[in-house]
């Protein structure tokens, strides 16, 4: 495996902005020596307790006392708008990683999620999962530098009531121990050497990935490196949109995909899959879109009700043709991490607009049918979801993901979704970046020993210097550092 060269100058740049503040001083020992830096040991620490009451309000936000079950004075009230925060000051002695957990509950006892900012640098969005009586969350971590920090939480989806903030040093990390057999008991050998180099790289390092082979080759340009995983999307391959091309039109995303692969790269695929019909084509839903919710009418949990239907019957079709793609695949020994139904949770996917069972039943329907009918065996599943509804069950789930996308300018790990989804599957399986915007900064994955998998960039948002940057680090993988699958 080869080592690059670490950017001294460019990191210095691009990881302070992303922290407001000093780098993190990071041990010195390669990726190899980290093997039991990874989970923390949740043993009893000393906590220190934050009153909303007591924080700096910014906004239409204000102190309220009504009702019970808070603690102390009194809870913050109020927050509609991004600009309703509730700010808090911490002082630490030192450099010091830390965990914090939110009291609070929800209007109608509805989930909401809640933005976070560290040093006024945003660190993401924390789901607060919905709760009509004051409860208390987790919030995820904070690197506190030594003097002032500010720790500050709003915006989001708003209607929700803080009533304080707990902090305690975070504990030793401990190993994952995530399972590298995967759950096609006929999958290929590359597919099984696949995921046991996975697991093993879990918590080391984290391979480099890109959405669409052009993305990937503007890496090269700015780089001289390639990333180690290509994403590609089956979509165009939807027959509800193959025969509404134009005459002559050729889809070469598989193509692409074969000259990754025998070049020494990996591969990551979804489908932005056209709904089979009904789909509604006038101005802003066009047929193109069919993907979308608002775009068809296409009811996925009328449809698995009724085997016997046409429409059934085009989900079928569907599918076959998706295989033959994947057969392609098969054919040249190339293993995939398949990711398909994507943010059915968001629903604004046509296969997650009617709620979790159908989706489940959805997904269990492709794998029997790519699995069973095909003998399609070259795929690690990839489930894409936070919530512990729609999860499809160990049984059908090889790696479980995340898709990330922070604001502008912030290079964090998302240490609250990375832990949210290793608590999902209880450690069992390996939780990976399946979608970012900028690529999160290796000393930082490293500080807060938030070791995704991989991240795959979704589009053009990294600048060259933080490309450079990301790509030459000792704990990033390229293409060039991959063994032979």
């Amino acid at each position: 495996m080869t080592r690059k060269t670490f950017l001294a100058g460019v990191t210095g740049a691009a990881v302070a902005a992303s922290v407001g503040g000093a780098l993190p001083a990071l041990a010195s020992s390669e990726p190899d020596d980290r093997a039991d830096r990874r989970r923390r040991n949740h043993s009893p620490k000393s906590v220190t307790r934050y009153e909303a009451e007591d924080a700096d309000l910014t906004g239409n936000v204000t102190v309220a006392t009504a009702g019970t079950g808070f603690s102390g004075a009194g809870y913050v009230t109020g927050f509609s708008a991004e600009t309703d925060t509730v700010r808090f000051t911490i002082e630490s002695a030192t450099q010091q990683l830390s965990r914090i957990k939110l009291g609070y509950r929800t209007e109608g006892g509805y989930d909401k999620t809640i933005d976070l900012n560290l040093n006024d640098t945003p660190v993401g969005g924390i789901k607060l999962t919905g709760a009509a009586d004051f409860t208390a969350g987790p919030a995820g971590l904070v690197l506190l530098e030594p003097g002032g920090n500010t720790v500050t939480f709003g915006g989001g989806w708003g209607h929700y009531d803080m009533d304080y903030l707990d902090i305690e040093p975070s504990g030793a990390p401990s190993k994952y121990s995530v399972n590298a057999a995967p759950v096609n008991p006929n999958a290929s050998s590359e597919a099984r050497t696949l995921l046991r180099y996975l697991a093993d790289q879990y918590g080391h390092q984290i391979l480099s990935g890109q959405q669409g082979l052009a993305n990937a080759e503007r890496v090269y340009d700015v780089t001289g490196l390639h990333p180690a995983i290509l994403g590609i999307d089956f979509g165009d391959y939807s027959p509800s949109r193959v025969e509404r091309y134009d005459p002559g039109t050729v889809i070469t995303e598989t193509e692409n995909a074969l000259a990754w692969h025998q070049q020494g790269g990996l591969l990551t695929a979804s489908i932005h899959w056209n709904a089979p019909t009904d789909l509604i084509d006038e101005p802003g839903k066009e047929w193109w879109r069919g993907f979308y919710t608002d775009s068809t009418t296409f009811d996925i949990e009328a449809v698995l009700a009724d085997p016997d239907s046409e429409r059934y019957q085009l989900l079928l079709r569907d599918i076959d043709a998706f295989a033959v793609q994947l057969q392609r695949l098969q054919a040249v020994n190339a293993p995939l991490l398949f990711r398909p139904l994507h943010e059915a949770d968001g629903t604004w996917f046509w296969w997650g607009a009617k709620g979790p069972g159908p989706c489940i039943e959805l997904y269990h329907l492709m794998y029997d049918r790519l699995t069973n009918h095909h003998g399609i065996n070259n795929l690690l599943w990839v489930w894409n979801s936070a919530d512990p509804a729609w999860y499809p069950g160990d049984s059908h789930v090889d790696i479980v993901s995340y898709d990330s996308y922070l604001p502008k300018g912030s290079f964090h790990p998302n240490s609250w979704a990375f832990e949210h989804m290793v608590n999902l599957v209880d450690d069992r399986k390996i939780v990976a970046m399946s979608e970012n915007g900028e690529n999160p900064s290796p000393d930082l994955l490293d500080a807060y020993q938030t070791w995704w998998s991989w991240f795959n960039s979704w589009g053009e948002d990294n600048s060259d210097d933080h490309l450079q940057y990301v790509f030459n680090h000792s704990s990033v993988i390229t293409r060039d550092d991959l063994p032979a699958f």
